[in-house]
């Protein structure tokens, strides 16, 4: 079956309010921010937030998501100002999204469905754009039926690059075909890709990944590390699709580093899931290159979230090396740097000197000392130490006439 073309639904200066509910039961994020986090993907996604509304409650409402005291506050509001979507911290169930749907006769769309939005905006290559529809598509499936005149809003999203109203025209039956067949294409695209990382693996190539919050910086760094111009902008969620490069260190060694998709709080586990393959470079690499936004007024809230979702990708027992990023814009900030991190700008060069040489010690941690000697004759057996090794030392003895090298590998 073919790819249905997704269509525009609306003009992208729509007005908006944020609504978020903070939970008892939802005590592991810090609401405050998350809320900021809501406002700022609102406006990624070109809306134009009026107003902000929040509420303490024990527990979400299973009905409205807020209680009904705070509904005809919003309802009050929405039809005074003329607004035209709701956004929801929250993902909501189909009868939460219905009956706000319901009682405020606008669009309703939740956090799931905007960080989603922003996905589809930002995804470049076919992979992207398949895991994108992918993790669409699943979340649509459950939500397709009992939604009547809502539903057109509901897959329409904020009108960017969502399934669109045409395939909300498709039955259930179709998306799961569909859905197979974007599984069927993902797999193998993660085959080749395993192939080249089991190439890697076997050639003992050193992987370095470069993780961390949203807009923290990590484009920037991969471009200053391995001048490879990705697109790096001040938005969330800048880089989506996989980038990998080979650089070279220490006059020889090759290493491969890769840039992956930013962090945030309540990511989404479907959407986790979806970009499981954009997320394979980080959970092969042999260190993680975790960086920081330190101008941040939450940038240890960020950090924190960043650690607890690498450890539910089962990558907390990789190495970890700390760049906290922004040092240029961070007024009154010192972080409790160690021998793990560094307080760096990306835009100084004497501080990219300092990465540099802060990766060299980090990468020879993680490594296995070793000493060898390689008669002269054998420039092979040198040549490959020099770019596979972290040599740290190569002394030719004359009476022996061979190299006695020093240095650090992965074996």
């Amino acid at each position: 079956m073919s790819q249905i073309t997704s269509h525009s639904t609306t003009n992208p200066n729509e007005t908006a309010i944020i609504v978020g509910v903070n939970s008892q039961e939802e005590d592991q994020f810090d609401f405050t921010s998350t809320m900021e986090e809501l406002k700022a993907l609102s406006e990624t996604c070109r809306l134009t937030v009026e107003a902000e509304f929040e509420q303490n409650r024990e527990h979400f409402d299973h009905k409205y998501y807020v209680g009904k005291g705070k509904l005809a506050e919003i309802k009050a509001y929405v039809e005074a100002n003329d607004i035209d979507v709701v956004v929801t911290n929250d993902e909501l169930t189909t009868a939460q999204s219905k009956a706000l749907n319901v009682n405020l006769n606008i669009k309703i769309i939740d956090r799931t469905q905007l960080i989603l939005e922003i996905f589809a905006l930002r995804a470049q290559s076919k992979e992207g754009k398949l895991q994108v529809e992918l993790a669409q598509l699943d979340y649509l499936l459950p939500r397709l039926q009992g939604h009547g005149q809502s539903l057109s809003r509901l897959g329409g999203g904020i009108g960017t690059r969502g399934p669109g109203e045409t395939k909300l025209e498709m039955d259930r039956r179709h998306i799961r075909t569909r859905i197979n067949e974007i599984k069927h294409q993902l797999e193998t695209v993660v085959a080749h890709r395993e192939r080249y990382r089991n190439k890697r693996q076997q050639n003992q190539v050193y992987q370095v990944a470069l993780v961390g919050y949203t807009n923290a910086g990590k484009s920037t760094w991969f471009n200053q590390l391995s001048d490879a111009g990705t697109f790096e902008k001040d938005i969330l969620f800048a880089t989506l699709d996989p980038k990998t490069r080979q650089i070279q260190i220490n006059q020889g060694f090759n290493l491969i580093i890769s840039d992956t998709v930013g962090f945030i709080q309540k990511l989404p586990t479907a959407l986790v899931a979806a970009f499981k393959s954009t997320l394979e470079e980080a959970k092969n690499a042999d260190l993680l290159l975790h960086v920081v936004d330190a101008s941040h007024e939450e940038y240890r809230t960020q950090y924190e979230t960043v650690n607890r979702i690498l450890e539910e990708l089962d990558m907390s027992h990789i190495p970890q090396a700390v760049i906290f990023n922004k040092k240029d814009l961070a007024q009154n900030v010192l972080p409790s740097v160690s021998n793990d991190s560094i307080f760096v700008s990306a835009h100084d060069d004497a501080d990219l000197a300092q990465v540099k040489s802060f990766l060299y010690r980090k990468i020879k941690q993680t490594l296995h000392a070793y000493e060898e000697t390689v008669p002269s004759t054998n420039a092979d057996r040198l040549y490959f130490l020099k770019q596979h090794t972290l040599v740290s030392e190569i002394n030719f003895n004359e009476n022996e006439n061979c190299y006695e090298v020093t240095g650090y590998s992965k074996e």
